[in-house]
C-alpha cells in the first residue's frame, strides 16, 4: 500500500500568518459551499513540503473572532487536499506557572461560544447530508500534537505539553468574575478561536493540532489586566518560537507515514453520520 502524501494547512492567528514561511508561493481565491474564506489561500512549500497558509482574521486583521467564517476556512483546506491542519493561536494564561511568552500544545477545549456555526451538517442545500455526531475525544490529533512537542524540545523552546483552553466569543476580554470561573474549572488558557475550528476540522477528517502562545494573564491577577498593547508587545517578542516550531514540525510530519491515521479520521466521520 502506498504512503498517503501529506499536505499541511496552516491557519495563522493574530500576526502568525507570515507568507514568508512559504517558498514557491501562489495565491488562490476559492469559494466553498459555506461562503468565502477569510482571505486568499497561499499555496507553497516549506522545505519541500506542500503547505497552504491562511490568515484566520484576514491579512489586514479585519475580521473579529466571532465573524470568522470558520466553516469556509476549514472546508477550503479540505478542498485543496490538506491532510493536516496545524494552527496557531494567541491566548491568555489562567495559571501562574503558564507564563507570558510560553508555548502550549493544546489537548482540550471548553466551548463558551454562543453565536457560531458549529457543524457542516446543517441540513442546508449543497451541504453534507445527515447529522454528524462526531466524537470529540481526543479533541486534537495526538500524533500531530506529539510532533509539535518534539519540535519544540529539539529547538530548545520550553513547552507545556498539555493545556485546556476556554473559547469565548470575543472580541472583548474576560471580566474578573469570568476569569475566576474559568480558573475554577481547571482550564489553563482562554482564547477566542479554537471553537468551532477544532470540531469542524474533525468533521472534515483533517488531523488538527494547535500551537498556542501565551500573551497575557487575562485579568485574574490583582497586579495585571490584559490589554491589546501588552498582548502585541509579548507576541512580537516571542513569535519566532512559533514560526520555528511550525517549520520544523512540517518536515517531521512529512517524514512519517500517516496513511492509517488519515483513513481513521475519515472513517470516524462517516461512521457517525445519521
Amino acid at each position: 500500500m502506498s504512503k498517503t502524501p501529506v499536505k499541511i494547512g496552516i491557519i495563522g492567528g493574530s500576526g502568525l500568518d507570515d507568507p514568508d514561511l512559504l517558498e514557491k508561493r501562489e495565491e488562490k481565491f476559492v469559494t466553498t459551499p459555506f461562503g468565502e474564506p477569510s482571505d486568499a489561500l497561499i499555496e507553497g512549500q516549506i522545505r519541500g513540503v506542500s503547505c497552504v497558509l491562511l490568515a484566520r482574521h484576514g491579512r489586514k486583521h479585519s475580521i473579529n473572532p466571532t465573524n470568522v467564517n470558520y466553516r469556509a476556512n476549514v472546508w477550503a483546506m479540505k478542498m485543496l487536499g490538506c491532510t493536516h491542519l496545524v494552527v496557531t493561536s494567541a491566548t491568555g494564561s489562567l495559571r501562574e506557572e503558564v507564563k507570558r511568552g510560553d508555548i502550549v500544545i493544546l489537548d482540550g477545549f471548553i466551548d463558551r461560544t454562543t453565536k457560531r456555526q458549529l457543524s457542516f451538517f446543517d441540513g442546508q442545500e449543497g451541504h453534507p447530508a445527515g447529522v454528524c455526531h462526531v466524537p470529540m475525544h481526543p479533541a486534537f490529533c495526538e500524533r500531530t500534537r506529539q510532533v509539535l512537542i518534539d519540535s519544540a524540545r529539539e529547538l530548545g523552546v520550553p513547552v507545556h505539553e498539555r493545556g485546556t483552553v476556554v473559547t469565548i466569543e470575543g472580541p472583548r476580554f474576560s471580566t474578573r468574575a469570568e476569569s475566576e470561573m474559568f480558573r475554577s474549572w481547571g482550564a489553563h488558557l482562554v482564547g477566542m478561536t479554537q471553537v468551532p475550528e477544532a470540531p469542524l476540522a474533525k468533521e472534515a477528517g483533517l488531523l488538527y493540532a494547535t500551537v498556542a502562545m501565551v500573551t497575557d494573564y487575562d485579568c485574574w491577577k490583582d497586579s495585571e489586566c490584559v490589554s491589546t498593547g501588552d498582548v502585541l508587545k509579548t507576541f512580537q517578542a516571542n513569535v519566532w518560537k512559533v514560526k520555528n516550531i511550525l517549520v520544523d514540525a512540517v518536515t517531521k510530519i512529512a517524514e512519517q507515514d500517516w496513511t492509517e491515521i488519515v483513513r481513521a479520521a475519515k472513517d470516524l466521520v462517516s461512521s457517525n453520520i445519521m
